[in-house]
């Protein structure tokens, strides 16, 4: 597997690493088509931001130039880069100076069944709950137990993706995707200001939503909302947009809204 460390190709790690230790770092996951990394803009401004949140120092240029060039390397799959704060001591306290480690792995592009996309995918309840922390929200920082849980719940093949709700109860997002809903011609996606990920292909949608004349809101979502919603899909920056069409037994249609925002996402993933 091709994988780099520090521009090195290389596949072992320091054990002192912190990333490791205490999950104190950040990643992203771009798609990678005919070498070239989509939505860099987007993935280098949610790492820059998570960068100042957790005072990790970056060297984007750097950062720019390397997940360039791996992805000329890998040509067509899926470049997971892994910003750690780099190796420590033993205890919590960030070493001073810190040296980031920036790693990157190489994935073949995802096969999904074609059912996905054209009649949509069925959402598994999840159990797990997101708790509120506000000052990590947004971030895709390295500790994701509560997804490995939450995806732990169901392994059959009739569910794509799971439902995460906070702690109080309001929807929130996907395992691994974002969530939107449209009601009377409006989008809605949740608040992320007290948990979730902030996905850079939800940053697109809104925008090009946007653009287009359509009322856009961010905002705390109830359950009930979202089952009384004219349409329900996920997105996310690999796979783009998949309407949902159930969540236990309740259904949706996949409508137009939903439609549109998936020929715009394809058109930016060129798949």
């Amino acid at each position: 597997m091709l994988s780099w460390v520090d521009g090195q190709p290389a596949e072992l790690l320091s054990v002192k690493d912190r990333g490791l230790a205490y999950g104190d770092g950040l990643f992203e996951t771009i798609a990678v088509r005919a070498g070239q990394p989509t939505l860099l803009n987007r993935h280098m401004t949610r790492l820059a931001e998570g960068c100042t949140r957790l005072k990790i120092p970056i060297d984007l240029p750097f950062v720019c130039a390397q997940v360039q060039a791996f992805s000329q390397q890998l040509g067509e799959g899926v470049a997971k880069l892994i910003l750690t704060r780099g190796d420590g001591q033993r205890g919590y306290a960030p070493p001073q100076p810190a040296q980031p480690r920036l790693i990157l792995q190489a994935g073949a592009k995802p096969v999904y069944p074609s059912a996905y996309a054209e009649q949509g995918v069925r959402l598994f309840a999840c159990a797990t709950r997101l708790a509120e922390q506000p000052l990590l929200a947004g971030l895709k920082h390295l500790n994701r137990l509560e997804q490995v849980l939450a995806r732990s719940e169901w392994r059959d093949a009739e569910h794509a993706e799971g439902l995460m709700l906070d702690t109080s109860g309001r929807v929130i997002e996907g395992v691994y995707s974002n969530l939107m809903l449209a009601r009377a011609g409006v989008l809605v996606t949740a608040d992320l200001s007290r948990c979730g990920v902030a996905g850079v292909m939800r940053a697109e949608l809104l925008a090009y939503a946007a653009a287009q004349g359509v009322e856009c809101q961010v905002r705390d979502i109830r359950y009930a909302e979202l089952l009384a919603a004219d349409e329900v899909l996920l997105c996310n920056s690999v796979y783009g947009v998949w309407p949902v069409h159930a969540l236990q037994a309740h259904t949706w249609p996949v409508g137009p809204l939903t439609r549109k925002l998936q020929a715009f996402a394809r058109d930016l993933l060129d798949c």
